[in-house]
């Protein structure tokens, strides 16, 4: 088809507009339709009120092709969404006997259930029923007055596989094209360093197209094709991709991951390596992200947070005489952190943070200075970080955090510490 579908998502719920709940169905399913080549032009959210429930649904039918809603499909008095999107459309609410009876599928059939739970097998008249394995709420879809429209419920545990199984497959029928993304990561540079790096490509660019986005603590080039089958857009951004990784260069830490340390995790497993953690103002934090990732015990030796003078002196062994003379916050102490660590865990790397993370100083050093090292056999690396004085706390932990795993990606791969 060459029509393009434009698309709405409508989020109803007053509990997302106080913020008691983030919207994360909107963007899973944003993401999905994208691989489809479903276009989505608008997210909008909405309390639990029908006559603003009923507003957002007009507007929705004035500017999109396609509806999808999320929430409001339960058994309670402020699950409105059935009933409103079925008053703007003309249908009638029915009832569907075999999701009524399904309603036990979910639910151990010994519960006592209140009348009101059986609202819930009230759907569009003639539309197609989406039976929810995952929860009681049915969604369903149906076509009027020129329009498509998705009802999904909101629990994302529900929503997104329920999607998944049904929505998708609903409105494949709408593209025969697919939109295929990679995500170049990369640390060392801002966004602002990688858009004036490729501004007058990227301007030029249509299909497929390069744009830079700006996370927490790194950033990254995505690249994205649109093509009748995926096989085709990969060929469309192979070029591309490659272009892209060789002029960042040692930049780049991985493609189509989430975070650094995914990056160090195989590399330190192909070397047949472990590592250990000595953290003063992160806090626990180095060894908390890698432990996250499946398979870390592999590469992980162990840690410890030593917050205070003292416990860096009695659990590290440094020399207190040097923590005092040179100061926690030190290039010296980093040092010794790393040194020790390794050490006393047996690990092939050690590595130690020390810093002042604010919102007070030290007296000597502002806030956001921190050194970070890395100890291997025969060598120790030690940077020294200025990272603002009008940053976060969580801002300062985790950029000290990513030049850690930085470090290690570097010497891991033969690059400069």
């Amino acid at each position: 088809m060459n029509k393009v579908y434009n698309t709405e998502i409508l989020s109803v719920g007053t509990e997302l507009l106080l913020g008691h709940i983030t919207n994360t169905d909107a963007r899973d399913i944003s993401e999905m339709l994208s691989r489809i080549g479903v276009n989505v032009r608008y997210h909008t959210v909405v309390g639990d009120n029908p006559q603003r429930l009923h507003d957002c649904v007009e507007i929705a039918k004035a500017r999109a092709d396609v509806i999808i809603t999320t929430g409001g499909l339960g058994p309670t008095c402020d699950d409105l969404t059935k009933q409103i999107l079925a008053e703007c459309f003309g249908l009638k609410l029915v009832e569907n006997a075999a999701e009524k009876a399904g309603l036990y599928d979910y639910i151990h059939p010994d519960r006592a259930y209140t009348p009101n739970n059986f609202t819930q097998a009230m759907l569009p008249e003639g539309c197609t029923v989406f039976h929810n394995h995952w929860g009681t709420a049915p969604g369903c879809a149906f076509e009027a007055q020129g329009k498509i429209v998705v009802m999904m419920p909101g629990p994302p545990n529900e929503c997104i596989p329920m999607f998944r199984q049904y929505g998708i497959p609903y409105l494949k029928k709408l593209s025969e094209e697919q939109i295929v993304s990679h995500s170049i990561r990369i640390f060392g540079i801002g966004e602002s360093g990688v858009d004036d790096m490729f501004a007058e490509e990227m301007n030029a660019m249509a299909n497929p197209s390069m744009a830079p986005y700006a996370k927490e603590c790194d950033c990254l080039l995505q690249v994205t094709a649109k093509a009748r089958s995926e096989a085709e857009a990969e060929a469309m951004m192979a070029p591309v991709i490659a272009h892209v990784k060789e002029r960042l260069g040692e930049y780049v830490y991985g493609m189509d991951i989430e975070c650094i340390e995914e990056a160090v995790l195989p590399l330190l497993k192909e070397k047949g390596m472990t590592f250990a953690t000595a953290e003063s103002c992160t806090g626990g934090d180095v060894a908390r992200r890698f432990t996250e990732i499946p398979g870390a015990s592999a590469a992980f030796a162990g840690g410890c947070v030593t917050y205070t003078n003292e416990v860096k002196a009695r659990l590290l062994g440094i020399d207190p005489d040097l923590i005092e003379e040179k100061g926690a916050v030190s290039y010296e102490v980093a040092k010794e952190m790393a040194e020790r660590v390794r050490t006393l865990t047996g690990a092939d790397i050690g590595v130690g943070v020390t810093g002042l993370a604010g919102p007070d100083g030290d007296g000597v050093h502002e806030v956001g200075t921190v050194f970070v090292s890395m100890a291997v056999a025969g060598e120790t690396f030690v940077r020294e970080l200025h990272l603002g004085t009008k940053r976060t706390r969580s801002f300062i932990r985790r950029m000290a955090g990513n030049h850690i795993y930085d470090m290690m990606r570097r010497w891991l791969t033969g690059l400069t510490v």
